[in-house]
């Protein structure tokens, strides 16, 4: 199975791409055994000013075709990484192509797009920076593949 993160906003060089870039590594380390073939980042940028609605188009577009839709969201499931782990695990078994966690603005994401979710995930109550949100993201994929894997990355 492949997994997206499709985000708003292009990441520059910095601690959070350099973060981003280590876990997605480990990640695609980890996960080809558990059938995690790759873990690609697409990034939109309404260049515009159109707001949340045009956002949402242009992620909508950069969606694989078929893929299961899991949006960050506040308003989202809180989850432990086991459970995070475990969803995770069950789109795969269950034959999920793709998986595309979307990652909104500084606005969120449109209600038309988060209407079309599968999956809502929220990483507390707390509004975290969409940059940021991209860095938790990543390494809770790596969690998940560690804790699939039966690595010690992970502690109860």
């Amino acid at each position: 199975m492949r997994v997206h993160i499709c985000a708003v906003g292009r990441l520059k060089a910095g601690p959070e791409k350099a973060l981003i870039d280590d876990y997605v590594q480990r990640f695609e380390r980890s996960g080809r055994a558990l059938g995690f073939t790759a873990l690609t980042l697409h990034e939109v940028e309404d260049k515009k000013g159109g707001g949340m609605e045009a956002e949402a188009v242009l992620l909508e577009r950069a969606l694989p075709k078929g893929a299961t839709l899991a949006c960050l969201d506040e308003r989202g499931k809180l989850v432990s990484s086991p459970e995070f782990a475990e969803r995770l695990a069950g789109w795969r078994d269950t034959g999920s192509q793709d998986v595309a966690f979307v990652i909104g603005g500084a606005d969120g994401i449109a209600p038309s797009l988060r209407a079309k979710a599968d999956f809502s995930l929220s990483f507390g109550k707390m509004v975290w920076p969409h940059m940021l949100a991209r860095v938790m993201l990543s390494e809770q994929l790596y969690r998940a593949a560690s804790i699939l894997a039966g690595a010690p990355y992970h502690r109860v």
